[in-house]
């Protein structure tokens, strides 16, 4: 029984033996979480990509005639927070696979490049082995939602808002108030929507926060360049 014990707590200790080559099981491992990384990476940047042609086609269309209505634009916006909700599901999932490799860069492969280096992490076999015996998300909603708004959708956001304000200012001959109005919705009442909605957004992304993403995401300088 005792030697049962022994050969179950010996079983994967050769994994990180300092001798291991190129094809040892760790090194199937990594590449097989870098590869899961890649497809959700390509995952996220499809919806991106739709977010951007949404954008560019509302623009133009709505800037095409003086008779189009202006609450095209909001259905961009809409369309777009749309693809905000379904990036951010995604960039969960994402979250999984990257917050390991980044477990196993630091704490592994940055000591075989340079062993005099200490470890990151003390107990980094113990959580890469729980997190693989029992996955979970890592961040919540809100903060992916905060992150993808930071890193692509302000801009988008901001650009709608931006013309959709010139499509009922500049570019129309009624007032402002008058402009805004959609069917029967008075034009007070739309702008102060549209302002609740954007103020609402900017508290989403910035508010103060414990990032459970890893900080190199986000800033975009990880470090400063070799002179």
């Amino acid at each position: 029984m005792s030697d049962d014990r022994s050969e179950k707590a010996a079983t994967g200790t050769d994994l990180l033996e300092e001798g291991m080559g190129p094809g040892s099981a760790m090194a199937h491992l990594y590449r097989g979480e870098i590869h899961r990384m890649t497809v959700w990476r390509e995952r996220l940047d499809r919806t991106t990509n739709w977010a951007v042609i949404v954008v560019a086609a509302v623009l133009t269309w709505a800037f095409s005639s003086p008779d189009h209505p202006h609450y095209i634009i909001l259905i961009g916006m809409a369309a777009v927070g749309v693809f905000l909700g379904i990036e951010a599901r995604r960039y969960r999932g994402y979250e999984i696979w990257r917050s390991r490799v980044r477990r196993l860069q630091r704490n592994l492969w940055t000591l075989g490049l340079d062993p005099d280096r200490e470890v990151p992490e003390a107990s980094w076999r113990e959580r890469l082995a729980a997190d693989y015996s029992d996955p979970a998300i890592c961040i919540s909603m809100e903060e992916a939602i905060a992150h993808r708004l930071r890193r692509i959708y302000l801009p988008l956001l901001g650009l709608l808002a931006a013309a959709w304000v010139a499509r009922i200012t500049a570019f129309s001959d009624l007032g402002t108030m008058e402009a805004a109005a959609i069917g029967r919705l008075p034009g007070w009442l739309v702008v102060g929507g549209v302002v609740a909605v954007g103020l609402g957004t900017l508290a989403v992304a910035f508010r103060p926060r414990d990032w459970r993403v890893g900080g190199e995401l986000l800033h975009e300088d990880l470090r400063e360049p070799d002179q």
